[in-house]
């Protein structure tokens, strides 16, 4: 579980799929068995506050996004305080669930790249769109890129050259540079291969 502070009154918590499984709550179970999701949430939420020095009191407004490849982000929002009696036991939570529709990876070089680019033609996959940010090259996914493929097969082929990464395609857009907005798989192939 990987911590990091936003604001005085936001912080994101990074689970893979193996702290999720550590703590005995596979993906399937995210979206029913409710209650025991809300418990996990609520010990995740207090070794949290501990490691950032944070008292969760009051409302927090938790957003949960499952990233296919990557695991689960839950982004933390404390709220105004509020006004009851024992406020300091007090603590409120309005949980948002929500699936992401795409894959992000992380690539070291733009041979990997080309190497994993080539290997998912042969898989019939032609979309998929590639940044540069922050000196590493990005190949985002998305659902109607790999329809036809099993999301756990394209995962263990983009492993082989890659790392899957927390970075959004927003945050991309907005401050990566664009190397192929669409159809980065067929073209990386046709140019470079």
């Amino acid at each position: 579980m990987r911590v990091e502070r936003m604001s005085n009154e936001k912080f994101k918590i990074f689970l893979t799929f193996d702290d999720l499984m550590d703590r005995g709550l596979s993906r399937d179970e995210l979206w029913s068995d409710l209650p025991r999701v809300h418990r996990i949430f609520s010990d995740m939420m207090y070794d949290a506050g501990i490691e950032l020095g944070v008292e969760l009191t009051g409302v927090l407004l938790v957003q949960v996004y499952l990233l296919q490849a990557q695991g689960m982000l839950v982004v933390v929002t404390r709220t105004e305080p509020v006004d009851i009696e024992d406020e300091e036991d007090y603590m409120e939570m309005k949980v948002t669930l929500d699936e992401s529709n795409e894959m992000m990876f992380c690539f070291d070089n733009f041979e990997d790249v080309i190497q994993a680019s080539i290997h998912l033609n042969q898989l019939d996959v032609d979309g998929g769109s590639v940044y540069f940010y922050h000196d590493n090259y990005y190949m985002l996914l998305r659902d109607e890129d790999i329809w036809h493929l099993d999301s756990d097969q394209v995962i263990a082929l983009l492993s082989e050259f890659a790392s899957a990464s927390t970075a959004t395609s927003h945050r991309l857009i907005e401050y990566g540079k664009t190397i192929m907005d669409s159809y980065a798989c067929e073209r990386i192939v046709e140019y470079f291969s």
